[in-house]
């Protein structure tokens, strides 16, 4: 079974973590969600949510992705933790998916896994996919190679299809897109 590791952290965004781990654990994705801390994650807006597992109780090794989330403070919390960054290091250097959406980009451009990438981040924060070598676009989702990213909460739904179907294939993608009714969406 495909697996995929969603990384938790105080003051994450909401949308985008739920909308992730729905979208992949409907596609058949196996996914566990990491909290840096043991207990109960509250996020940038008030939602509370518990961690599959401790981050110390998993490893890149068992996953096929590992994704960030963002929101604010959530993308700092992220980039602050040594831990996240070397999970995502070993992930790419491995030519696992790395995914991040919204601010978090800038942990990936941390790790040091954009340089000479095309990726995009929340509008006004270019700059930190620049200090990593990487290349911003404007799209809403963008991938190149083993990178996925994405732009901010509205984006969360396209971006989760695109993590599907980079994981199990776009016709499960597509299947989950008309249950879900994004098909109708225009974005």
């Amino acid at each position: 079974m495909v697996k995929a590791l969603v990384f938790l952290a105080t003051g994450f965004e909401e949308i985008e973590t739920t909308t992730i781990v729905d979208i992949l654990r409907r596609a058949g994705v196996d996914v566990i969600v990491a909290g840096l801390t043991p207990n109960v994650v509250e996020g940038a807006h008030g939602m509370r949510i518990v961690p599959d597992k401790p981050i110390d109780d998993v490893t890149t090794e068992d996953f096929d992705a590992v994704i960030c989330p963002g929101g604010n403070p959530g993308y700092k919390n992220l980039r602050n933790d040594p831990r996240v960054i070397n999970m995502i290091k070993k992930a790419f250097d491995s030519n696992k998916l790395v995914a991040a959406i919204c601010a978090a980009p800038a942990v990936l451009s941390d790790a040091g896994v954009l340089k000479g990438k095309n990726c995009t981040i929340y509008p006004g924060m270019e700059n930190e996919l620049r200090k990593g070598g990487g290349k911003p676009k404007e799209d809403m989702v963008v991938v190149d190679g083993n990178i996925v990213t994405s732009r901010g909460p509205a984006t969360a739904l396209p971006f989760a299809l695109k993590l599907a179907e980079k994981l199990v294939g776009k016709q499960v993608a597509e299947a989950v897109s008309k249950k879900t009714m994004a098909n109708i969406l225009r974005w």
